[in-house]
């Protein structure tokens, strides 16, 4: 781009797909609109291939974002989306909320008119002014949901602002940035030469003082615990871990609501998932490292006493207005670099060998001792394994089948509430990077998300698990045109309880002997009658079948694995016991 752009005519829509592209943006996730015809047109010209990012269009702006967001998780890289203006941008919040609490980078763009057609603007339609006109734009109105947000105010400076949005979404903590761009900054031909390409921030690494305070700590303490929730998503820091994990002799707890696969689930130093509150090894800590874990216990005032280290890009959690626990170290930098330091650090070259071997061995024996993790796995597998031959259909069983089936290279997408515990307990086969959560408070991502994992991995199985409760709130049709338009074939696995337990189960909790208990009247928890939800798949020229029956399971698994073998969406509909009996 040494030429000047009004000698190329480059309009200001042309100018933003090769600032994206010169900022590593490979993939534009879209929804269909009416404000964007400057860069439709940009993007019907003749490029040269990766010359500008690729641009999926995906029918609704949850979808979209599900698919950026699905994507960023599964390779690190930077997507943009386009959305339809206010009303683009106002579906998007709750996928946008996720990503900033996630901390999935993206540079998320709306258009807008800033003339609305009066002369000598260009023409623009009727819409804008009847039904597309909010004030102060889509940028005020989605500020809350995002680290940066910016309704652009000059065509000069469009690809600047371009380029800044690349750079603070990938800045830590990452997450999403919000531009909106006026119509007719789109049109206009650039009078500025397009910047030159601009680095992306490096990321940091906790200072070797902080490092060598947590290192001594680690390597005095005698009931050390590693708690982890988001670790995984980068694979390589997952490495590290077991590195320090070994080291020092330390079990490592998931958290209840683990984002990815942190740590191997078969490994011996494996504690499971926190499904309790405060988890027994939590309880008698002496010393708690939380490496990119949000929560690792609940509430956060339970535990006093003990010495805590948070670990991570942002280990004091910026985006929450609340946090409550108590640090004692803070070790701020990229969690792999970090991991990798502190075990050098802890590892002391100083130290006796057989002294540090000692008290390594005394650590993990005092873990084994009482904590078998694979022997529990296997009582897990056993009790699943006893529904085989019943009426009805478990999670449990549902979960055991589908890790007997599953590929070695596929990557587990989630977006069950209630049966979580089942598939993190008893999917044991996936790798590091292999297993992405799609829900974060809210619900409808997961559709996309797979789609977007599917787009970064077109060579890989792709399988989502997903309850019928959170089917409701995807954009189903939208998706699965998605899937057979773009060529996304994915095996989505329907855990059917006819109901919302999650809410059913608050009430239980909150109100053990209350009336709701006594009389069975659970208001809204039920979603009845039962449709056939895999005729669904087969409008988009996909498989569906409805399993009732636990023997069934696995031969439904594997032809629906075949499905997508063939290039076809396959939809598993199992049909579990209803929550109301």
């Amino acid at each position: 781009m040494n030429e000047r752009a009004t000698d190329l005519g480059m309009t200001g829509a042309e100018a933003v797909l090769r600032v994206l592209r010169s900022m590593g943006v490979e993939r534009i996730f879209a929804s269909p609109g009416s404000d964007w015809a400057p860069l439709w047109e940009a993007l019907a010209k003749p490029y040269a291939a990766g010359e500008v990012p690729e641009y999926i269009s995906s029918r609704h702006e949850e979808t979209a974002i599900g698919m950026a967001s699905g994507y960023a998780k599964a390779t690190g890289k930077l997507p943009a989306l386009v959305i339809h203006t206010t009303v683009g941008a106002l579906h998007a919040t709750m996928g946008l909320r996720a990503a900033l609490h996630e901390r999935v980078p993206m540079v998320v763009m709306a258009g807008e008119s800033v003339s609305f057609a009066e002369p000598p603007a260009p023409p623009a339609g009727r819409q804008w002014l009847r039904v597309l006109t909010d004030m102060g734009g889509p940028a005020r109105l989605v500020q809350d949901t995002v680290k940066w947000s910016f309704g652009l105010n000059a065509a000069n400076i469009l690809p600047h602002t371009i380029q800044r949005a690349c750079q603070l979404a990938m800045s830590a903590p990452r997450g999403p940035v919000f531009v909106s761009v006026p119509t007719e900054m789109l049109m206009e031909t650039m009078s500025t030469e397009p910047p030159a390409v601009a680095a992306l921030p490096s990321v940091p690494v906790a200072n070797e003082e902080a490092r060598g305070a947590v290192a001594a700590a680690l390597s005095a303490a005698k009931k050390p615990v590693i708690i982890t929730e988001e670790l995984g998503r980068n694979p390589g820091a997952v490495d590290e871990l077991v590195r320090l994990a070994e080291t020092l002799g330390a079990p490592v707890l998931d958290g209840w609501h683990g984002d990815y696969l942190n740590f191997p689930r078969d490994h011996p130093l494996y504690a499971g998932v926190a499904v309790e509150p405060v988890h027994d090894l939590v309880k008698n800590a002496d010393f708690i490292l939380l490496a990119e874990a949000v929560a690792g216990w609940h509430p956060a005032s339970a535990i006093r006493g003990t010495k805590v280290a948070a670990l991570g890009e942002d280990p004091l959690h910026s985006h929450l207005p609340f946090w409550g626990f108590r640090a004692d170290f803070l070790l701020q930098g990229d969690a792999e670099l970090t991991l990798r330091q502190l075990t050098k650090a802890v590892a002391d070259p100083n130290e006796a060998l057989n002294e540090a071997e000692d008290r390594r061995k005394s650590r993990e024996w005092l873990w084994l001792s009482k904590h078998d993790w694979p022997k529990r796995k296997s009582e897990l597998a056993a009790k699943a394994r006893q529904t085989a031959d019943g009426q009805t259909i478990t999670a449990a069983w549902a979960a055991h089948e589908l890790n007997a089936v599953l590929p070695a290279d596929a990557i587990l997408v989630n977006e069950t509430i209630s049966h979580r515990g089942d598939i993190c307990r008893l999917i044991d086969k996936l790798k590091p990077g292999a297993f992405i959560e799609a829900s974060y408070g809210g619900l409808g991502m997961g559709l996309g998300t797979a789609l977007g994992v599917k787009n970064a991995h077109p060579d890989k199985p792709v399988v989502l698990t997903i309850g019928d409760g959170s089917f409701y709130y995807n954009a189903v049709p939208a998706a699965f045109g998605a899937c057979q338009e773009h060529n996304l074939p994915m095996l989505v696995v329907l855990f059917d309880n006819a109901g919302y337990f999650s809410q059913k189960n608050d009430v239980v909790r909150e109100y053990p002997d209350g009336w709701a208990v006594r009389t069975k009247k659970f208001a809204g928890t039920s979603i009845s009658p039962q449709p056939n939800y895999a005729i669904l798949a087969h409008a988009f020229g996909g498989f569906g079948v409805k399993v009732e029956r636990p023997q069934d399971v696995r031969h439904a698994l594997q032809h629906g694995l075949e499905a997508v073998a063939r290039g076809q969406l396959a939809l598993v509909h199992l049909v579990l016991e209803p929550i109301d009996r």
